[in-house]
Parts: C-alpha cells; structure tokens; sequence
C-alpha cells in the first residue's frame, strides 16, 4: 500500500516572482515534481484533447498503424515501449502519440503525422491549439527556474534553450483492461524523464506514482493525486545535469487501476543545438561539475535509442 504525496502548488501568475522562484526551487530541490495552476490553458480546451485523443486511440489498430511513428512523431502501439530499461519485463501497458514541434518559419520542414481531416474532423487544429498554449507556459515556467538557479530570468534564452524550442506533445492510453501475464505489468515502467521540463495533465484517473529517492533500494513509492486544473510538472534529466544534481530528476511509473486512463504529456525540451554544460550557480571548488558538457539533441537521441522494444 503506498503513501500519497503532498505536492507543491506554483501559481504561474503570482505577482511575486522572486517567492514564487523560492517556491519553485525548494520544490525542485526536495521532490522534482510540483502543481501548476493559472497557466492560461483553460479547462474546455482540456476537455476538447482529451475528446479528441479518446477519439484517436478508439479507431481500429489498422488506422492508428498507418500513422506508425517514424521521426520520433505519429503512434506507438501497445508493448511497443519499455521505459525501465533494466527490466526483464515485457514493453509497458501503453499506446501513445507523438507531435513534435509545429511548423513555422523556424521549422525547415514539417514531421509531424495527422489523422486524416474525413476521420477525425478538427482533431489536428486543437492539437495544434493546445501544443502552442502549452509550450507558451512552458517558456514562462522555464523564465522562473532561471531565477529559482540564481541566473537573469532571460537566462536560458540567451543560452538558446528557448531559441525554436524542442517540444513534443504525447497523447497517451492506458487500457483498462490487460491480457493475462505471469509478469508485473506496467502502464509506465520506473523511470526519470529525459529532457528539460515534463507539463502533464491527465483525465483524472489515478495510477502515477513518485520515488523521491531513486538510489535507495527498496524504491519506495507514493501516490501523486490529480488536481483539477493543474498541470503536473517535473524536471527532468537535462535539467538534472545542467544542475549538476541540485534539482531533481525523480524516478516515476503509471500502475495499472483496471480503469482506462489517458493523459497528456508535454516535454519541454531545448533547442538541439543548445550546449547542456553545469551552470556557474551550481557548482564550486567543493562540487565541481559532475558531467561534460553534451548538445542537447545528441543527449535524446541517445536516450530513446534504447527505450523502444519493437
């Protein structure tokens, strides 16, 4: 039986930014994962993805199939994915969808999947909608950590983080349902995640869970409850490494409910030719740097290699 956690709760329009940093900090420093409210995404535009992805994960495996992912963007099917790596279990419970970055002038060329507009009428125009709101609370957010790190707040701009950012919305289906396994089966098996920031917002359906401290066995885990209105955020690996390990990257996993769930995950991720080196904040003569420095896209690219199981 597992505890539930008590996450903090950041308001992204506090009128206090350098509270709200200390706030941001303390949370990153101590768990890694925190509650965003007033992000200007509003709640019918939420319930308008969620429609729109039970629409999509609803139509015949052979239609999703066509959309198979390629270019790290369309579907990934059941199985297909193993997030612990370690594990000798099979591929996660899962069936996603990826959508990278949107076209634009900073986009040489578009590598995104649609459904077709005659199978799912305006699906692409909210997901499109939703993936601009998010990436623009995203880069607000990211305005915040830089003072939460003792930087100026335009501080991962100037480094081109922020410069054609790298973001990828993931719509993601759990079944309710799971075949027969002499296994553990896993929605999402244990792991941190690989980028810069994760904004999450889910259905409400519970499943995910925390380990605060993924170095010591056993791994104890504790239930991470929905807010209304709320993105859940967390940091991950590269935000870990640019830190040099003062904010945290914290192991997480989605157990199976026997109830369908879906979410909706944002990786917020820089852009791939930024240089990821420890910040001078983040370091001394008593912790020196714990990694080279690596470009961003090569640290991913690395990373996904080995998480595909088919």
């Amino acid at each position: 039986m597992s505890e539930s956690i008590q996450l903090p709760i950041i308001d992204l329009t506090s009128p206090d930014p350098i509270s709200t940093a200390r706030a941001i900090r303390q949370a990153c420093v101590e768990v890694g994962f925190f509650y965003l409210i007033n992000h200007g995404v509003n709640e019918k535009l939420f319930k308008e993805v969620l429609e729109q992805s039970k629409k999509f994960f609803s139509l015949p495996l052979e239609d999703k199939m066509k959309l198979l992912r390629r270019n790290h963007r369309g579907y990934t099917p059941l199985y297909a994915e193993k997030l612990d790596t370690s594990s000798t279990t099979q591929g996660d419970s899962k069936e996603s969808f990826y959508i990278g970055s949107l076209e634009g002038k900073s986009v040489v060329s578009n590598l995104n999947q649609w459904p077709a507009e005659e199978v799912l009428p305006s699906w692409r125009s909210t997901m499109e909608d939703y993936h601009r709101r998010v990436l623009d609370a995203g880069i607000r957010l990211i305005s915040l950590i830089a003072l939460a790190l003792d930087l100026d707040e335009d501080f991962f701009h100037k480094a081109g983080a922020c410069d054609s950012p790298n973001g990828f919305l993931r719509l993601l289906h759990y079944p309710g349902e799971l075949q027969l396994s002499e296994q553990v089966v896993y929605g999402a098996s244990a792991h941190s995640d690989y980028g810069m920031l994760t904004l999450l917002a889910t259905d409400g359906v519970g499943g995910l869970q925390v380990c605060r401290e993924k170095l010591n066995q056993p791994h104890i885990w504790e239930d991470v409850h929905h807010l209304s209105g709320a993105f859940i955020v967390n940091i991950g690996d590269m935000m870990e490494r640019w830190t040099n390990c003062l904010f945290r990257s914290t192991l997480h996993r989605v157990m199976p409910t026997g109830q369908e769930r879906y979410s909706m995950a944002f990786f917020l991720d820089p852009n791939p030719d930024c240089v990821v080196e420890c910040l001078k904040s983040c370091c001394s003569d008593s912790s020196p740097p714990r990694f080279p420095p690596i470009r961003a896209g090569e640290y991913l690219e690395e990373r996904l290699k080995v998480t595909y199981v088919s």
